[in-house]
């Protein structure tokens, strides 16, 4: 864990509860650590650039947290610069509730995870809602021109502190591309195969 995720998530409550539970010494070092991270450096940004979903929290001014699955083509979610995140917040069901909450309280938290890898980033931000209007360029940077889709607004994340999850627990699974991608030496093995019986058996 990173000096500024447990700044941040290390909270007197949870420092009390490790103490309880006897797991505050495996995590006190962290509190002395001379890298924070809490800016992004190249193999989070080539994550980050590789992923088409990721799951987004958000806290109500009631108090209730709200998790929304976000998913578009592979690096939607762009890295602007060590320390900026964005993406096209396209047209959904109109419910506008992750929209709402970041209006009353910007903090946002960000879980990314690469199934086939076994591996997991997790951000926390601060959001600012930007107008379509507002900043074209900006629109211009983060727009997909392949993907049709309607875009309502800019999302903009400046990063707090970000920390890799270790692997355990996360159970593998493989999107379509990446099935194909290692079946395909064996389709192409069948194929060969096939076309040698085939000469093989011919009059």
């Amino acid at each position: 864990m990173s000096r500024a995720y447990s700044d941040i998530t290390f909270t007197p409550t949870v420092r009390a509860l490790q103490t309880h539970l006897g797991s505050r010494d495996k995590y006190a070092a962290f509190d002395l650590a001379d890298d924070r991270r809490d800016s992004l450096g190249p193999r989070e940004a080539q994550f980050i650039a590789a992923r088409d979903s990721f799951y987004q929290a958000t806290v109500s001014e009631t108090g209730w947290p709200y998790v929304q699955f976000r998913g578009g083509p592979a690096g939607f979610l762009k890295v602007l610069d060590d320390k900026t995140l964005a993406y096209a917040d396209f047209r959904g069901n109109v419910q506008y509730i992750s929209a709402g909450n970041l209006t009353v309280n910007d903090r946002v938290s960000i879980i990314l995870v690469d199934y086939a890898k076994r591996a997991r980033l997790k951000i926390l931000g601060r959001v600012r809602l930007v107008a379509l209007d507002d900043a074209p360029d900006l629109i211009a940077r983060i727009e997909g021109p392949d993907y049709r889709a309607r875009i309502e607004r800019a999302v903009v994340i400046t990063v707090e502190a970000f920390d890799w999850n270790c692997p355990q627990h996360i159970t593998p699974r493989f999107t379509d591309a990446e099935v194909n991608a290692l079946t395909a030496p064996l389709r192409e093995e069948i194929a060969q195969l096939k076309a040698r019986l085939a000469g093989a058996t011919a009059p």
